[in-house]
């Protein structure tokens, strides 16, 4: 399990990639409010558009159509989230990879959290598609969290072959 840091010193630079994470989400969405009004549509290339969408849902807008309380429970659910990852850093601070996927998620739900927070709604730009067929608009911090996700699958693949 490694030696853990009872001061929680190994906890710090995974909070350091968080707070980037968040600054480099807010900062983005920042530019997107400045310069878009909700609806507009920017092509870059052939599969990539900059657009500001509203997203009052979780993931791929799920629950976006509910009379509003999703706002405040995804708010918890994000301060939930934060707490156990902030845990788990102080338990397993020492372990890379780990620690990057639970930065990245945790800088990504705070990201989010904070849309909720300012705005009621999370905003959304980043938009990639293949001809008439559309993904679902994302942001830095959704992008964020599923690296991090990603990076947690191939922790525990790695630690499985290990063992």
């Amino acid at each position: 399990m490694g030696s853990r840091n009872a001061s929680g010193a190994a906890i710090w630079p995974w909070l350091g990639i968080a707070f980037i994470i968040i600054l480099a989400d807010q900062f983005t969405k920042t530019l997107i409010l400045a310069d878009f009004q909700l609806g507009d549509s920017r092509t870059v290339t052939s599969f990539f558009n900059v657009v500001r969408v509203h997203n009052t849902g979780a993931a791929f807008s799920f629950l976006a159509g509910a009379s509003g309380w999703q706002r405040w429970f995804f708010i918890g659910l994000g301060l939930v989230a934060t707490g156990f990852i902030v845990w788990m850093l102080r338990r397993h601070g020492e372990q890379r990879l780990f620690g990057w996927a639970l930065a990245l998620i945790l800088g990504g739900a705070l990201g989010n959290v904070i849309d909720r927070l300012l705005h009621g709604y999370v905003v959304d730009f980043i938009q990639l598609h293949y001809g008439n067929a559309y993904f679902p608009s994302f942001n830095v911090a959704d992008s964020a969290i599923s690296v991090g996700a990603a990076l947690l699958i191939l922790d525990e693949l790695l630690r499985v072959r290990r063992s």
